[in-house]
């Protein structure tokens, strides 16, 4: 990824929580659970996107690429992260961090995009349901989302690119569970000015344009929903794109709890932030892909009922 590395570092030290050995055997249950939960609902939303007909349209299209980048997501660290809690070597080495962090990044950025796609499908489907099969034909639905995963993949290469070709000379001890890249940027012993630059930019046009995008499209929407006259017509529409809001508010108001509140001046208090922090990376990076499928599959009826249809043939087959 990019120019050969010259540091001296071969491999990195995910510190993790093995300064607090009472935690890790409950923190190791919690994410194995929530690890196949993950896995379990994810794959059962990409299964009945795929074998119902009933879901072959841009909505449940965008869903399944959803569960399928969480998954990807997950699996990126957690199966690294488990296995450090059963050996004594907490160690990932350097390309492996690499590897890491692009997937990090990529599925990242590609969740930011995919899920202002999301918000357009539900502009369109709301504020204009005549014109929506021919707005959201799979001409349309189907580049959207590969644009979502190509603007992802070139923004990792470009952040992976220009981390790993920083010079690490000896501090090899990420205080992170993975190899978060601003706990990485930390070890390098060169200026990183670039490196913060093409962060921001890279902020700015994957988080900061998707959620103004999100939000307009949500102000059409409701303001849209507020004009229908009956109560039932209005409840209707809204439980057309409430699952999507819900999503929408835990990916990014966990981010922004992350990155925008306050930082412990005092350094008796930097210990216990610094933990809180990698316990609220934790939510953000398993718990938000666990809880996607769920909102999906419980606040909408086409989803149950494609999981019955699909059990229901699975249990036919089985009986013949």
């Amino acid at each position: 990824m990019g120019e050969t590395n010259q540091s001296s570092v071969t491999e990195f030290v995910l510190l993790g929580l093995s300064g607090y050995p009472e935690l890790e055997a409950i923190y190791f249950v919690l994410v194995l659970c929530m690890y196949l939960v993950i896995l379990l609902g994810n794959g059962v939303i990409i299964i009945v996107s795929v074998c119902d007909t009933h879901l072959h349209n841009p909505m449940y299209f965008f869903l399944s690429n959803l569960s399928f980048l969480d998954i990807c997501y997950t699996s990126s660290s957690i199966p690294l992260f488990l296995s450090s809690f059963l050996t004594s070597k907490k160690t990932i080495s350097f390309s492996g961090c690499g590897v890491q962090m692009f997937l990090s990044f990529a599925m990242g950025a590609t969740e930011c995009v995919l899920l202002s796609m999301m918000a357009f499908d539900r502009y369109v489907a709301i504020c204009n349901p005549l014109r929506y099969p021919i707005i959201m034909s799979k001409t349309s639905y189907v580049p959207m989302a590969a644009g979502s995963w190509i603007a992802g993949g070139v923004n990792s290469v470009l952040q992976t690119s220009l981390a790993m070709r920083l010079p690490f000379c000896g501090d090899n001890v990420i205080n992170h569970f993975t190899c978060e890249i601003l706990a990485v940027l930390k070890l390098a012993c060169a200026d990183i000015s670039i490196n913060i630059i093409s962060m921001v930019i890279a902020n700015m046009i994957f988080l900061v344009v998707p959620v103004l995008f999100i939000f307009v499209s949500y102000v059409f929407i409701l303001s849209t929903i507020l004009k229908i006259p009956s109560a039932e017509g209005k409840r209707k529409a809204f439980s057309t794109c409430s699952a999507h809001l819900t999503v929408v508010i835990i990916f990014y108001g966990t981010i922004l709890f992350m990155y925008a509140k306050p930082k412990a001046k005092d350094s008796s208090g930097a210990d216990k932030v610094q933990v809180t922090d990698k316990i609220i990376s934790l939510f953000y990076g398993v718990v938000t892909p666990m809880l996607n499928p769920l909102i999906y599959s419980l606040r909408n009826k086409d989803v149950k009922e494609a999981v019955k249809n699909v059990l229901c043939r699975k249990c036919s087959s089985e009986a013949m």
